[in-house]
C-alpha cells in the first residue's frame, strides 16, 4: 500500500472514530488531523474537506469493492448494501444525517444511482418517463435507510432488506389485484 493509502486510510479512521464519539457538525479539520499525529497540510493534501472524506470511505470501502456481475439481482444488491451499512452502522449513522451542500445522502444517491439503474432497466421499459420512477425509488430507499439506521435500535440487515422487498412485492400484488379487478370485461363479438 503507497504511503498516499496508508495516510488516507489513517484519517478515514479518525474520522469513522469521531463519528462514532460525535455529530459530524462538531468535528473540525483540526480535531481529525490532531487525533491523527497529522497536520492540517497532510489533510488538505488528500482531501478537499471533511465531506470529501466522508465520500473517499464510502467510494472505497463498497463501492469500489462491489461488482455488478457479482448479484444475482437487485434484492442481493440491496442485501449487500442493508449489511455494510448495517456493519457500519455507527459511521453511516452520522454521515446520514449530514446536511446542506456536499451532504453524504446525495453522494450516495449519486453514486448508487448507475447500479440502481441498472437494476430497474427492464422493469421500466417502454415507460414515457424511466427517470421518474428510478429517482422515485432512490428517494424511497435513502429515506428507508435513513429511518432504519438513525432509529433507536436498528433491526438486522437481513431483516430490514426483506421487509424492504415484502413491502414492495404486496404493494405490487395488491396494484395488480386491484387492476385485475377493475378491469373491463371482455366484450362478446
Amino acid at each position: 500500500m503507497s504511503d498516499s493509502n496508508i495516510t488516507k486510510r489513517a484519517l478515514a479512521q479518525t474520522m469513522k472514530d469521531l463519528m462514532a464519539e460525535r455529530p459530524f457538525a462538531k468535528i473540525s479539520v483540526g480535531d481529525i488531523c490532531e487525533r491523527c499525529g497529522m497536520n492540517r497540510k497532510s489533510f488538505y493534501y488528500h482531501f478537499r474537506d471533511k465531506h470529501d472524506l466522508v465520500n473517499w470511505i464510502f467510494q472505497t470501502e463498497f463501492i469500489e469493492t462491489i461488482h455488478l456481475t457479482d448479484y444475482a439481482n437487485a434484492w442481493v444488491f440491496l442485501g449487500a448494501i442493508c449489511a455494510y451499512f448495517y456493519q457500519e452502522r455507527d459511521f453511516y449513522r452520522s454521515a446520514l444525517l449530514i446536511e446542506g451542500q456536499n451532504s453524504f445522502r446525495d453522494y450516495f444517491i449519486e453514486t448508487v444511482s448507475p447500479f440502481l439503474k441498472a437494476f430497474t432497466e427492464d422493469i421500466f421499459q417502454g415507460v414515457e418517463d424511466p427517470a421518474f420512477y428510478i429517482t422515485f425509488f432512490e428517494d424511497a430507499f435513502m429515506a428507508a435507510i435513513l429511518r432504519w439506521l438513525t432509529g433507536s435500535q436498528p433491526m438486522s440487515a437481513e431483516v430490514f432488506s426483506q421487509q424492504l422487498r415484502d413491502v414492495l412485492v404486496n404493494v405490487a400484488r395488491k396494484t395488480l389485484s386491484e387492476l385485475a379487478e377493475n378491469a373491463p370485461a371482455p366484450s362478446e363479438s
